[in-house]
This record gives C-alpha cells, sequence and structure tokens, in this order.
C-alpha cells in the first residue's frame, strides 16, 4: 500500500528521495528513505526521536558526511553535489539549532547568506513577514527570544531566493503564540509557492499546515498518511510515535 501511495505521488515530484541512506562515522542511520514532494506541497516527516528525520535532511541538503542513493531535486541529481551547489539550486536548509549569530546583529544576520537565485525576499520584505524582527533589528542574536531567533533563521532563508525549505523542528519550545505565528507564516510561504520538508514532532502542529505525513522509524519511511486521513490514523500514529 505504501508503495501504490508513493507511486501515486512521485508524478510531477520536485523532489524525489530514493533508497537514501547515511551515516554518521561508522553508525549506519539511514536505511533506505524513499518520499516525494510536489511543488507548493508541505510535507513533514514524523517519527520517534532517533528515527532519522534530521539526518534525512541534513543528507539532502549535502551536509552529511556519508550518503549514498538518490536525491533529485527539480530534475538535478544531488547526491554528489556538496551542499552550496544544493544551495545555489534553491534548496534552504533552517536547522532545529537555527545558527543564529549571537554578536551580530538582527540585520548583520539576515545578510549573512549570499542571494543565491532571483526572487528571494527583500529584508523589508521578510520584515513585514515577522513585524517583531524589525523592532529588534538592531539586537543582537544574544538579545533575541527563541521564536525570534526562529523568525531570523526562516527570514534570513526566505532572502536567498530558495524555493523549497527544509525546516527542522521549527516549533520546538517556543510559547503557543508564536507557534501559531509559524504556522500562519508556513501556510503564506505555502500560499505563494514555496514547498517545505518539515520535521515536527507536535503532529497537532504538523496538521494544521501539511498535505502529506510520511512516517521515518528506523532509518526507513514506514507509512505515508494524507492529511485528511490523519484523524481516521490516529491511533496506528500514537504506535509510531510511542506517545
Amino acid at each position: 500500500m505504501l508503495q501504490e501511495r508513493r507511486d501515486a505521488n512521485t508524478q510531477g515530484a520536485l523532489l524525489k528521495v530514493s533508497n537514501l541512506e547515511g551515516w554518521y562515522g561508522e553508525s549506519h542511520v539511514l536505511h533506505g528513505i524513499n518520499f516525494d514532494v510536489r511543488q507548493g506541497e508541505v510535507v513533514t516527516l514524523l517519527g520517534r526521536n532517533g528515527a532519522g528525520k534530521t539526518t534525512t535532511l541534513k543528507a539532502i541538503m549535502g551536509i552529511l558526511g556519508k550518503r549514498k542513493g538518490s536525491v533529485v531535486f527539480d530534475g538535478t541529481e544531488l547526491i554528489k553535489l556538496p551542499a552550496r551547489a544544493i544551495a545555489r539550486l534553491g534548496v534552504g536548509y533552517v536547522p532545529e539549532e537555527r545558527g543564529i549569530f549571537a554578536s551580530l546583529s538582527v540585520d548583520e544576520n539576515m545578510m549573512l547568506p549570499p542571494q543565491v537565485k532571483p526572487g528571494g525576499m527583500s529584508v523589508e520584505q521578510i520584515f513585514e513577514l515577522f513585524p517583531n524582527l524589525k523592532e529588534r533589528r538592531n539586537s543582537q542574536g544574544t538579545k533575541l527570544s527563541g521564536g525570534e531567533q526562529q523568525m531570523l533563521a526562516i527570514g534570513r532563508i526566505l532572502r536567498t531566493g530558495a524555493k523549497m525549505i527544509l525546516m527542522d523542528e521549527p516549533t520546538e519550545g517556543l510559547a503557543p503564540v508564536i507557534v501559531q505565528q509559524i504556522g500562519r507564516t508556513l501556510e503564506w510561504l505555502k500560499r505563494d509557492g514555496y514547498t517545505i520538508v518539515l520535521v515536527e514532532q507536535n503532529f497537532r502542529f504538523a496538521a494544521s499546515v501539511a498535505d502529506r505525513h510520511y512516517v521515518v522509524d528506523q532509518g526507513k519511511v514506514v507509512d505515508m498518511i494524507p492529511n485528511e486521513d490523519l484523524e481516521a490514523n490516529m491511533e496506528k500514529l500514537h504506535a509510531y510515535l510511542g506517545v
């Protein structure tokens, strides 16, 4: 059934991940990841801690030391490309740790990544999306709240011109009001044509923004659940996630 669902979603895929394997040193973490994402979709990778979700994003982005298999983005094979070349093709990565430079201001952090593709958002457009950042534009990274750091991490990638964004746990540790704001931002990005692969532990949040959910367990994709079928599969999802 999973293979039938996957085949149905392969047509017109912007991102196609096939038999992706990955290692941290000698530790074999990914054991043949397979999934597809269409242009303009928000797709989540769900699973327990240690299932391989973050490693999958790092492998797609080219920042995992050892990987093999196939990752095709917009017709280009990425598996042997370095991260900088993948970024130039229009793939952006927002890591869980956010990567904000503590001693630099919001403005300075925003300008660090180069614009790699035409059509990136201007700083003023990003400030419209995240008014909190405009108010704090001269503040150092250490002075920002967790929610403001997350907004800055997302805004920084939007400026580069990336059209597919890999996001790792964007709501982790954030207050509910900030989670709602991040959710509205993802909905806006989706309407504007962005494609998003989202790693998220909070499946209630994931259900509010995603089209489909891939369940990752022990380094493999073991199920795909369309968002409209999420409630009907809640018992199975609880078993997968151990909640």
